[in-house]
């Protein structure tokens, strides 16, 4: 019996072993399949290729590697740099722990996210302080960098000067509202003051007038008389040619 328990406990192990060499072994092919495809240019198709493998061992660091390479060739920065933060969780080296930070840092880089690039680049340097390629990636970024604040501050004055403008165009607006509406008011004043003028004239022509025609009692009487004493006058006259009388009364 001890015997047989041993021989069941051997095939067991043999088995388990020999499982672990076919998934390493189908790990293995669909990597290194997709490796393939990427050399070529075929990067969905590796992409198809490296999920595979992960999906045999999501721990692998190549798998997660080379998916992130991947999805970076086709510009899928934000999925692309997932991958690489996985690939530096399952580095067994320092130097593969870098690598993988210097591709976070082009991930980043390409999403414009400038800042983290360098955060990205700087940990991969204290990783690997010898790799030219990570040293030329944080120059470059820090070129980049100081660009972008300067052209930042460029905008910002700019901003600040077309803010000025708008401010004195609004106000220069303002003023010849004003004006205008101070030319309109003493347009509208003058108009008025004609229609005074206007309407005031006939009112003294016409009192001048009453003046002129109103005449005091004694000249009415004089004028009276006088036209009396020239009417008596002319009734001499005609009684000597026809001998008739004449009425003396008159309607006044």
């Amino acid at each position: 019996m001890r015997n047989a328990s041993r021989f069941v406990s051997a095939l067991l192990i043999a088995a388990f072993a020999l499982c672990g060499q076919l998934s390493a072994q189908s790990l293995r092919s669909h990597v290194n399949k997709g490796v393939n495809l990427y050399k070529e240019g075929k990067y969905v198709d590796s992409e198809v290729e490296f999920k595979k493998g992960l999906e045999k061992s999501p721990d692998n660091f190549q798998a997660n590697f080379n998916l992130g390479d991947s999805y970076y060739k086709q510009g899928n920065y934000e999925d692309a740099l997932k991958r690489y933060q996985e690939a530096v969780s399952k580095a067994s080296t320092s130097e593969l722990k870098a690598k993988a930070y210097h591709n976070i840092g082009n991930a980043l880089l390409k999403d414009q996210k400038v800042k983290e690039s360098i955060g990205a680049y700087t940990d991969a340097l204290k990783l690997d302080p010898n790799d030219e390629s990570t040293k030329y990636n944080l120059s470059y970024a820090l070129d980049m960098l100081k660009n972008q604040n300067k052209q930042n501050k460029n905008n910002k004055k700019n901003d600040k000067n077309q803010q000025k403008k708008n401010d004195n165009k609004d106000q220069n607006k303002d003023q010849n509202k004003q004006n205008q509406q101070n030319q309109d008011k003493n347009k509208q004043n003058q108009n008025n003051n004609r229609q005074n003028q206007n309407k005031n004239q006939p009112q003294n022509q016409q009192q001048g007038q009453q003046g002129q025609d109103k005449i005091s009692k004694q000249q009415a009487q004089a004028i009276f008389s006088a036209l009396n004493n020239d009417e008596k006058k002319l009734q001499k006259q005609l009684r000597k040619m026809v001998g008739k009388p004449i009425k003396t009364d008159k309607d006044w």
